[in-house]
């Protein structure tokens, strides 16, 4: 059953087969949001129904909550849960010293917060995610509703002082309608191409009136478990300064497959 699943998405399901290696039992895991994230907490469920892994876990998102249920996850919610573990979640861009762009699944605020309030934080991504310098991907950025074409313009004002190659922002949609995120809030995605220097620029944009949070992760990630179509995966852990490699077998996890 492996066989039929895409180079990508083996590569996906490598990285979250060997990330979940790092939850044990009796922990508060958070619970990520996106493609990759959605192999990992099934990984995750066949440990709780065959292994009798005893765990907790916050998703970032209704679209996780609603997963994790159906495979066998307790799902309790960050304030019962106070303070977490770890979180695994993926990225839509990452750079060598793990800062991330996310966001791209409409998930960015629930998953920063959720991230921020954990002792470790494990970024799950096939290999394509990597680049020398983020911006490649459009930054998503939540901002309220009120005024968010006033809030749009003054993010895009502000960009006119920072090293970034472009600066036009589009309002995600959802067919006819804003996307609105799980907070009732809207989504603006700017297209840099590139970020010379992330970490002001997360900090410029949460200065703007209207805008909730951004989609830089900095300094919050620890560990990159990145994942290739042939099963190989490295683990690069920056706080330790290793990178290390190993192979997935595909051929013990095929009732993971029956679903697709």
């Amino acid at each position: 059953m492996s066989g039929e699943l895409s180079p990508i998405d083996k590569a996906k399901f490598a990285a979250a087969k060997r990330a979940v290696d790092y939850v044990e039992d009796g922990m508060r895991v958070g619970l990520g949001t996106g493609s990759t994230a959605a192999w990992m907490v099934r990984c995750l469920g066949e440990m709780v129904r065959e292994d009798g892994l005893k765990i907790r876990g916050v998703p970032t998102s209704t679209r996780t909550a609603e997963l994790a249920r159906q495979v066998g996850i307790e799902v309790i919610s960050l304030d019962e849960a106070k303070w977490l573990d770890l979180t695994i979640d993926g990225a839509d861009e990452f750079d060598a010293d793990l800062n991330l762009i996310k966001g791209g699944g409409g998930a960015l605020l629930q998953e920063k917060i959720v991230a921020t309030a954990s002792d470790q934080m494990i970024v799950i991504a096939d290999a394509a995610k990597e680049v020398t310098q983020l911006g490649a991907f459009p930054l998503p950025v939540e901002v309220i509703p009120f005024g968010w074409q006033t809030t749009k313009a003054l993010v895009e004002e502000a960009l006119v002082g920072l090293d970034v190659m472009g600066r036009d922002g589009s309002l995600r949609m959802n067919g006819e309608a804003p996307f609105v995120t799980d907070e009732s809030n809207y989504i603006v995605d700017l297209h840099l191409n590139r970020i010379k220097n992330p970490r002001q620029l997360a900090l410029v944009l949460n200065q703007i009136p209207g805008v909730v949070e951004n989609g830089l992760f900095i300094d919050i990630c620890d560990i990159a478990v990145v994942g290739h179509g042939d099963g190989k995966v490295e683990v690069r852990d920056i706080n330790a300064g290793t990178v290390e490699e190993e192979k997935i077998d595909f051929l013990d996890n095929e009732n993971l497959f029956i679903d697709l």
